[in-house]
């Protein structure tokens, strides 16, 4: 079962590995408050017929509903509402670098819930991974931001990741007793529930009709393919693997979505963004084999 959910996971990591380049896209013409509640409540509009057809049922439970609270408001809310406001101030390949430390966090949170300390090779390649992301982010006090990149976003991107690590851990912990599909779905309902106070004050009717073909297609692509199938499978890997080493299959994530930003949008490859490739993927790398 853990070869299956290794597999399961990498195809889901491949898939997440647009979401930087979808939402870049999205917020070019979208406000990123706007993108993010948009992202959400397309989800939670597709998640509705599903969780009615499917009868799928809330936790019974009450730390199971717990996790699940946890999950709808990390993953579903706090997690698109900070990367749409950080992808928006930085660049795609900083984004796409910046996710590559979530099994850092992922390992992190799954270690503090089973109240459990990893072994010191475990730590020293996170270390390296977080030390990476020190030097891609601190390269923005010094410099100007070559390729769009800043400090203030590379940081919101990194409180996004963990915002989505807590509803990765707690998620799939959830998903153990109800399933990953009811969790998913519920989660993202309980998302949009969140978010939904906010349209009046992001949404303007005018400024949507405006917004072209490629940026529908991009928020499309971030509520169905990223949320849905996204989040369902991953919820599905974690839940039938060990979380902590099936979480650190991210480590492809920063490579293809790098390649992407080169590829489409044609943003430069820095020195600061190699140092920081290296050690990131090198410290999960060793974290991964360690754990």
């Amino acid at each position: 079962m853990d070869a299956i959910a290794t597999v399961t996971a990498l195809a889901v990591v491949t898939l997440w590995s647009a979401t930087p380049l979808a939402t870049k896209m999205a917020v070019a013409e979208i406000d990123p408050v706007a993108t993010a509640i948009l992202r959400t409540m397309f989800s939670a509009m597709a998640a509705l017929p599903l969780l009615l057809i499917g009868r799928l049922r809330l936790p019974r439970g009450n730390r199971s509903r717990r996790y699940l609270a946890v999950s709808g408001l990390g993953g579903f809310a706090a997690f698109p509402l900070l990367f749409s406001l950080g992808v928006e101030q930085t660049s795609v390949g900083h984004a796409a670098l910046i996710l590559g430390a979530l099994p850092v966090f992922t390992g992190l949170i799954a270690a503090l819930l089973d109240r459990r300390i990893p072994g010191g090779r475990w730590w020293l390649g996170c270390g390296v991974a977080l030390a990476g992301t020190a030097v891609l982010v601190g390269a923005r006090f010094g410099l100007s931001g070559e390729g769009g990149a800043t400090a203030a976003g590379d940081l919101l991107v990194l409180a996004s990741a963990v915002a989505a690590a807590a509803g990765y851990v707690t998620g799939a912990r959830a998903a153990r007793e109800t399933g990953s599909w009811a969790i998913t779905l519920w989660g993202i309902v309980i998302g949009g529930l969140t978010l939904v106070p906010l349209l009046p004050f992001a949404l303007s009717l005018s400024a949507l009709a405006e917004v072209g073909p490629r940026a529908w297609g991009a928020v499309f692509y971030l509520a169905i393919l990223s949320s849905i199938v996204g989040y369902a499978g991953w919820y599905w890997a974690l839940g039938h693997g060990d979380i902590g080493r099936t979480g650190l299959t991210q480590f492809l994530q920063p490579l293809i979505g790098v390649a992407l930003a080169m590829a489409i949008l044609a943003e430069p490859l820095t020195v600061p963004m190699v140092v920081a490739t290296a050690a990131i993927l090198g410290g999960v790398a060793w974290a991964r084999r360690v754990s």
